[in-house]
C-alpha cells in the first residue's frame, strides 16, 4: 500500500497492482483510501464487516465508485470507469485499467485512460494530506468525438457507527421518507432508529434542498466529529449503515459532452 503521512495521521491507500486482491468491479481502484490512522487514537474509519472480516464488494475506509453508470458493450462486458472492462454477470475484472502513479510529499496522483465502445476518456485521482485534512480530487476528461458520457459517481466513506444514535448534521435541509432505519431531527440532522441484531443495514435516499456544495459534520466517538465537504451540488443523497458502520453518499450525476472535462473534490477533516 501507499501511505500519506503527517505528524498526526497516516493514510493507507491501495496500490492498484500490488493490492489488486482487495479490489473488484465496484470501487475505483486508483485513489482508494483503505484506512486513516490517528497516531494516538488508532484507526478512524470502518467498513461493513470491519474489523472482523474484509471482502472487496463491501470494502472499507473511503472508497468511491463510478459503477452505477457502466458503459455497456457486448453483454456481459462493460467498462466501469476507474476499474476497467468487467464481466458484470460474473463480477470479475476482465481487463483492469493501468494507472500511472506519482507520489510527492503529502500527495498521491493516479492517472489512467479508457477507450471502449466509442468512449474515450482520461481520469485523474489526486489525494492530498495537509495536517488533518484529507482531500480527494477527481478530474474526468471526455475525449469521445460524438458520444456523450454519463457519469454517476459517489464517495462511500465508512464512518464507525457511533454509540449514540445521532449520525450527522448537514448544511442543507433534509427529509426522510417513511422508513425503519433513519429519521431527520431539527430539519438538518440524521439519527438512526433501533437496528435489530443481525440486520443487514437499512439504505435510504434522503430528500435534500442543497443548491450548493454539501457539508456534513459526522459524529465520531474518538474525534467528536469529522467534517465532510463536497465541491459539487449533490443529486441523489443516500445513506446506508449497519452495526459496524454508517456511510453518507452524496451523488454527483452529470453527462459530459464530447471534449468536456469536469473536476470535483471531497475533503475530510479529522
Amino acid at each position: 500500500m501507499f501511505e500519506l503521512l503527517t505528524d498526526e495521521l497516516r493514510v493507507q491507500v491501495l496500490d492498484p497492482v500490488a493490492d489488486r486482491a482487495l479490489t473488484g468491479v465496484r470501487y475505483c481502484t486508483g485513489g482508494y483510501v483503505f484506512q486513516v490512522h490517528d497516531e494516538r487514537l488508532g484507526p478512524l474509519m470502518s467498513g461493513p464487516t470491519y474489523p472482523d472480516d474484509f471482502n472487496w464488494f463491501d470494502g472499507q475506509g473511503i472508497p468511491d465508485a463510478f459503477a452505477l453508470a457502466p458503459v455497456h458493450g457486448v453483454e456481459p462486458h462493460a467498462l466501469v470507469l476507474g476499474v476497467g472492462v468487467c464481466d458484470l454477470a460474473a463480477r470479475t475484472v476482465v481487463d483492469p485499467c493501468t494507472w500511472d502513479v506519482t507520489q510527492e510529499p503529502g500527495m498521491l496522483t493516479f492517472r489512467t485512460s479508457h477507450a471502449f465502445e466509442g468512449v474515450a476518456c482520461t481520469l485523474e485521482r489526486r489525494l492530498t494530506l495537509v495536517g488533518r485534512v484529507l482531500s480527494s480530487t477527481t478530474t474526468l476528461r471526455q475525449g469521445s468525438d460524438e458520444r456523450a458520457l454519463p457519469v454517476v459517481w459517489f464517495p462511500h466513506p465508512f464512518f464507525p457507527q457511533p454509540a449514540d444514535d445521532a449520525l450527522f448534521r448537514a448544511s442543507t435541509a433534509l427529509r426522510a421518507p417513511e422508513n425503519d432505519g433513519f429519521e431527520v431531527v431539527d430539519g438538518t440532522a440524521l439519527r438512526r432508529r433501533r437496528l435489530p441484531e443481525g440486520h443487514i443495514g437499512p439504505y435510504l435516499e434522503l430528500e435534500h434542498a442543497a443548491d450548493g456544495p454539501l457539508r456534513l459534520e459526522h459524529r465520531h466517538d474518538l474525534l467528536g466529529a469529522v467534517a465532510m465537504v463536497t465541491t459539487y451540488v449533490p443529486g441523489r443523497f443516500a445513506v446506508w449503515g449497519n452495526h459496524h458502520t454508517v456511510s453518507p453518499e452524496p451523488f454527483l450525476e452529470r453527462s459530459l459532452a464530447p471534449g468536456e472535462d469536469l473536476t470535483w473534490a471531497v475533503t475530510y477533516t479529522f
